[in-house]
């Protein structure tokens, strides 16, 4: 048996533990970094030289290159975009060309909502007892991704679409599961046993997804 001294401390420890997996809440109204300033601390502009420049960002008014690929993605946090920092969210522009798709991915520290801009998309996401939830998305709807669940996309449509996303995180994570899997230092004999393939198949995987 446990203590009761014991069991409430478990408790405090537990509940401390959920509370540091999500960004804090910020102590200020917002917090603009200093340019100049590269601690790991946090150092935050003077209020008097804050500008409303400092709450607007330009970068996803056009889309990205998705001609080489079928698909790009434009990431906005606060590196970015300064006026972020500290406001626990992140957003990002997903541009997809016909057929184009954004593959098996998950965000480890952040929920998503897709919003669909333009076109339709095939969009869903797969829970931990493996059950999918997809359908076809089409302009003006909205999907959500709970955190750390393995979501895509794919262009259906006749024309070139694009998403917007919004995270709960200022640094959402994003782990891609080809790349992940096939793009890193993961033994081959294990990737041989887990899928089913042969070596050849397995180099020519390891060609596509590790980074150039």
């Amino acid at each position: 048996m446990i203590p009761s001294q014991m069991k409430v401390f478990l408790v405090i420890f537990l509940q401390s533990y959920i509370v540091l997996a999500y960004d804090p809440d910020p102590v200020h109204d917002y917090c603009i970094p200093r340019e100049e300033f590269t601690s790991i601390f946090l150092s935050c502009k003077n209020s008097s030289l804050v500008t409303v420049d400092d709450f607007v960002y330009s970068g996803i008014k056009d889309p990205g290159n998705y001609k080489h690929s079928g698909f790009s993605s434009i990431p906005v946090s606060s590196t970015a975009f300064p006026g972020l920092n500290t406001l626990g969210m992140s957003f990002v522009r997903a541009d997809f060309d016909i057929d184009g798709v954004n593959v098996p991915h998950f965000h480890p520290r952040a929920t998503e909502t897709a919003f669909v801009l333009e076109g339709r998309i095939y969009s869903g996401f797969v829970d931990s007892g493996s059950r999918v939830f997809a359908k076809v998305l089409e302009k003006g709807e909205v999907m959500v991704f709970p955190k750390g669940l393995v979501h895509f996309q794919m262009n259906v449509g006749e024309s070139p679409a694009t998403i917007l996303g919004s995270f709960n995180s200022q640094n959402p994570g994003l782990v891609k599961i080809p790349s992940a899997v096939f793009g890193t230092g993961i033994k081959e004999e294990l990737l041989m046993k887990a899928f089913g393939l042969n070596d050849k198949e397995i180099a020519k995987l390891r060609k596509k997804f590790v980074p150039q």
